[in-house]
């Protein structure tokens, strides 16, 4: 039975199917368990490698050093990571989980590409090899072959609640907001 929308129609309804998986685990991330996939794979990082430097967990998760620092901030405050200076260098700050993150990172749930990752190495080298081309030719004819980004499978805006209002997650939030539903006085 042909679908009786266009093929275009088809690969636009397939790119929107995959958006809103990322948007919907996002949102469910963020209300279930007050993460955001960054804040959630810093955690991962810092489980693996601590203790470990702001530096080594942006290098690890692919996100600017400055974003980073902020994503810290926010899992210190939180009381799920703590920063402790080296014993060498005291101007050296080294991070480590706490109980507390300890427990969150063993609650939360896996991360949407760790189910993605494990379904893609299922399948053959050709086959990936052509998703990785396809992906990399739709990138470039949205003009997205230059942005910067982490492989990490999480949503750039995220709706507040069930309203309209746009906010931005860990990607975006160490840089000021300049966008025009700002007021310019709000800073």
């Amino acid at each position: 039975m042909a679908s009786a929308l266009s093929l275009e129609d088809q690969i636009l309804v397939a790119l929107r199917r995959i958006t809103r998986a990322i948007d919907l685990r996002s949102r469910t991330l963020l209300q279930d368990y007050g993460l955001t996939a960054p804040q959630l794979t810093s955690l991962h990082a810092i489980s693996r490698l601590q203790p470990v430097k702001a530096g080594g967990v942006a290098k690890e998760i692919h996100l600017g050093q400055p974003t980073v620092t902020g994503i810290l901030t926010r899992l210190e405050h939180r009381g799920l990571i703590q920063r402790t200076r080296g014993e060498r260098d005291r101007r050296s700050l080294n991070v480590r989980l706490t109980e507390e993150g300890e427990r969150v990172l063993r609650d939360a749930p896996s991360l949407l590409q760790d189910q993605f990752l494990q379904k893609l190495a299922e399948l053959k080298e050709w086959e990936r090899t052509q998703i990785l081309a396809t992906l990399q030719r739709i990138a470039g004819m949205m003009d997205a072959g230059a942005i910067d980004a982490a492989p990490v499978l999480s949503s750039e805006l995220v709706d507040a609640t069930a309203g309209d209002a746009p906010f931005h997650i860990e990607e975006t939030e160490a840089q000021p907001d300049t966008s025009p539903e700002s007021p310019p006085d709000a800073k």
